[in-house]
């Protein structure tokens, strides 16, 4: 069986919301969900330490990295979990899968895309091959893409949950990367 996996740190719950919206979007579909939220109990002296998940990503098709923005880049605790992956790097353990990436952010400029960007690269040093999105904004009846991000997903919130066209976005990238991996 075909299996993406999902890596992600959420902590207001709006970057758990896309996750949750990509894994049910694909409930039906013949392949299995590996969800991982990096918890600080994981962190030990800085340092993310967590064997068997890296060990079940290599098994993987597919990997989603999702972390909300702070200051401009990824959360502290998916840094930990990338710096980990440098273990695995060295032997290109996740050459050839699918990369793509989620992010969340308290405004529509507050610069997700370097956060997308931060995603790209750990993927691009991992050997992997980075999924976008191929939907303008504002241009179709599927309403996704919102903010109009070719990079990945990017949510923003109000009141705390984030817009509709946001979650839409989630559902429409695990589709487009169902579709490659299938």
């Amino acid at each position: 069986m075909k299996a993406i996996g999902i890596v992600y740190f959420s902590n207001t719950g709006i970057t758990e919301v896309l996750v949750d919206a990509f894994c049910n979007e694909l409930a039906s579909e013949p392949v299995e969900m590996i969800t991982h939220k990096i918890m600080g109990t994981e962190i030990i002296g800085g340092r993310f330490v967590n064997n068997d998940l890296m060990k079940k990503l290599q098994d993987c098709q597919a990997i989603i990295f999702a972390s909300p923005t702070y200051m401009g880049s990824v959360a502290a605790q998916f840094k930990a979990f990338a710096d980990a992956t440098s273990d695995i790097w060295s032997e290109q353990k996740l050459a050839g899968k699918i990369a793509a990436g989620m992010t969340s952010g308290g405004s529509e400029n507050g610069d997700q895309s370097e956060t997308l960007r931060y995603f790209q690269i750990l993927a691009s040093q991992h050997g992997m091959i980075w999924m976008g999105l191929d939907m303008p904004s504002n241009y179709n009846e599927l309403k996704v893409n919102r903010l109009g991000c070719q990079a990945g997903v990017i949510a923003t919130s109000k009141e705390g949950k984030p817009f509709d066209e946001d979650i839409n976005t989630a559902k429409y990238l695990a589709r487009r990367i169902y579709q490659f991996i299938k």
